[in-house]
């Protein structure tokens, strides 16, 4: 645990991120129930918990500058809580559902979330295009589908002034050529990951 911890605590400088301690334990505890359940509820590739720190938890952390003035935020295709999770800890005045169409999912979410005493998030099953009772800030999305698809899917979920945060690997040239005339990409911005050694990128884009 120490191992992990001090590599966490290296991520976090890396990226210019003060967290405190007990965010940083609750983040830990988070890849612990993530390994313990993953044999049953299949949440991710990943078996080793220092890989799951870079490729799980500093990858979703790049989210949080993204968010600072948001009050709500929908992870759609949320899977094993990334990046939903990890931002709930973080932010704990940010209002976040986790929405996900597996149910083995979702109860591992579920349980996640009380184990971790997160207030603050709530967890939906079912499929997005079926979800209308909810609008927010800040839509959101790890690898859940191309740019065209992600803004169909999801355009009715954000509020007058909403915008959707796309979590993308390497730029996304194709992906940007379909997206509909109608919605302005505002800001693409390269990432950082300590010791990812991948490409990510944040894709910002806002109804027109």
């Amino acid at each position: 645990m120490t191992d992990l911890k001090e590599q966490l605590k290296a991520g976090l400088q890396a990226m210019n991120l003060e967290l405190p301690a007990t965010q940083q334990l609750l983040l830990l505890e988070y890849i612990a129930l993530l390994k313990k359940w993953n044999s049953t509820y299949n949440l991710t590739a990943l078996r080793d918990e220092r890989t799951m720190i870079s490729h799980h938890l500093l990858d979703s952390l790049t989210l949080l500058p993204y968010v600072a003035n948001a009050k709500t935020l929908m992870d759609v295709g949320s899977g094993g809580g990334m990046p939903g999770i990890p931002t709930a800890i973080c932010c704990p005045d940010l209002q976040i559902t986790l929405l996900d169409s597996n149910t083995k999912k979702t109860t591992f979410l579920q349980q996640a979330v009380i184990e971790l005493g997160l207030k603050n998030v709530t967890v939906a099953s079912g499929r997005v295009e079926a979800m209308h009772d909810k609008k927010v800030d800040v839509v959101t999305s790890r690898a859940f589908a191309e740019l065209h698809d992600f803004i169909a899917l999801t355009k009715h979920l954000l509020n007058e002034n909403g915008y959707w945060a796309a979590m993308k690997g390497v730029y996304p040239y194709e992906e940007l050529e379909n997206v509909p005339k109608n919605i302005d990409v505002y800001q693409i911005d390269k990432l950082d990951v300590p010791t990812l050694g991948a490409e990510r990128h944040m894709v910002l884009m806002r109804p027109k």
